[in-house]
């Protein structure tokens, strides 16, 4: 895609989403977005274009680290529970519970009970929040072989990507089938009527930000809401002085 159209076309949704933000506020609503899917998919890209012009106040991204001792002992969903939305917010999972369905099943990090119990209760915590009202949205980015790949080499030699780069991803390119496997059985498992997965192609990443967010902007109706005219008061400077220049540490001009 061309960069320039994709910036003409990301500039009209940002503002739509803009819209969309005043619309939650004021609605109250709840907004669960989750972002899955293979290593260097484009999830992270994605996130980014949408909370690049909202409230991080109101519009918050949840990436949780590896559990605690501590978090291993307690019922799986209880980590994500504490950031689930208040009314008025929007959270995105940047990776969520599904890690369980996904890096923890194929590296052993968890027990194939724990798998299965997972499988099984996890469309009922979903029912859970939708039942509570909480609008849950679930994109899934695909990524081929080929894309993946390029990508991957692209994070070893450039240094503003290589900290992407982890050793979890060395570990998971043994097991490329075992995590295909696991995807389609998440799927099959998750993708219900109530809750369904949304896939984002995702092998051109500027259209695949596009086409993710267009959607999402579906998936919620909102109205727009223009704010209020105002009129700014006149600065009241109260005969107040600036201190000199030289009495403050200044940054070097380098620009």
């Amino acid at each position: 895609m061309d960069k320039r159209r994709y910036h003409r076309e990301l500039k009209k949704l940002q503002t739509e989403l803009c819209y969309l933000q005043s619309w939650v506020v004021q609605q109250g609503l709840k907004v669960v977005v989750l972002f899955e899917g293979r290593d260097a998919s484009g999830k992270g890209g994605a996130i980014k274009a949408i909370t690049a012009r909202l409230n991080p106040r109101i519009v918050s991204v949840v990436a949780l680290p590896k559990p605690s001792d501590v978090e291993k002992s307690q019922w799986y969903f209880q980590r994500y529970v504490p950031h689930l939305p208040s009314a008025s917010q929007i959270v995105l999972f940047d990776r969520s519970w599904y890690n369980r369905a996904g890096v923890e099943k194929v590296m052993g990090f968890c027990t194939e009970r724990e798998y299965q119990e997972f499988l099984l209760t996890c469309p009922q915590f979903e029912q859970m929040l939708s039942r509570d009202g909480v609008i849950l949205i679930k994109y899934w980015f695909s990524v081929s072989d080929e894309e993946q790949e390029k990508r991957f080499n692209a994070r070893l030699t450039n240094p503003l990507k290589r900290w992407k780069f982890s050793e979890m991803d060395l570990a998971s390119r043994t097991k490329w089938a075992d995590y295909s496997r696991a995807k389609d059985a998440m799927f099959a498992h998750t993708d219900t009527r109530d809750n369904p997965w949304y896939v984002v192609d995702g092998d051109n990443k500027l259209s695949a930000r596009l086409n993710c967010i267009a959607d999402l902007l579906d998936k919620i109706p909102y109205q727009r809401i223009d704010p209020p005219p105002l009129t700014l008061p006149p600065i009241n400077h109260e005969d107040y002085q600036r201190p000199a220049k030289s009495s403050q540490n200044h940054v070097k001009q380098r620009y």
